[in-house]
């Protein structure tokens, strides 16, 4: 059995090629892998980390962006304690698509998952979605907000440790020793007047 108190499930949305996959890569594996193609359906890695002396896994699934396969990705929002919508910062389309994703991650998933919006790709040099237009969108939407590169590893620790820190201070609230799938939401029991609005520091 596997020495971890607790074990969230992260998951990944945006369209395809913003990034997800090597996100996800970068932060379980610490590697970037080039030319990496399309996801297809769904695909979860695993990564134990410490947050507070406690163990925590963090279950981290990788959607497809493709319309085919959205009924499958759907189904994974919701069991998410977390959700992590990206978009790539040198592309207008896939910022522009995020109003969609939200009205999908509003439907299928939990009114309390954390939410987190994330430009990716801040190496490139060709941006087209300045940093302030994505801080704006994430507060209108009551979202954490950061950038990150998962090329050259930016944020990327940050992002998945900051969300973890959330995660279980959430846990901590509702008292769950472990993980269960039939218990409630983490969030279930936080206030709807807490605000998760702001950048990630």
């Amino acid at each position: 059995m596997d020495d971890y108190k607790f074990l969230f499930k992260v998951v990944l949305v945006g369209n395809a090629g913003v990034g997800k996959t090597c996100l996800v890569r970068r932060f379980t594996q610490g590697l970037f892998p080039p030319g990496q193609g399309a996801t297809i359906g769904v695909d979860f890695m695993i990564k134990t980390v410490e947050v507070g002396n406690e163990k925590v896994k963090l279950q981290i699934w990788d959607t497809a962006g493709q319309e085919r396969f959205r009924s499958i990705t759907q189904s994974y929002y919701r069991s998410a304690h977390a959700l992590i919508l990206v978009y790539d910062i040198s592309c207008q389309p896939t910022f522009d698509c995020l109003p969609d994703w939200l009205r999908e991650i509003e439907e299928y998933a939990s009114s309390k998952v954390l939410r987190v919006l994330v430009g990716n790709k801040i190496d490139r040099e060709d941006r087209e979605i300045p940093m302030h237009v994505g801080e704006e969108f994430a507060e209108r939407h009551n979202m954490y907000f950061l950038e990150t590169s998962a090329k050259e590893s930016d944020n990327v620790e940050r992002l998945f440790m900051q969300i973890a820190e959330d995660l279980m201070k959430q846990a901590r609230m509702t008292n769950i020793p472990r993980y269960d799938p039939n218990s409630q939401n983490i969030n279930d029991s936080t206030s709807n007047d807490s605000s998760c609005c702001s950048r990630l520091n």
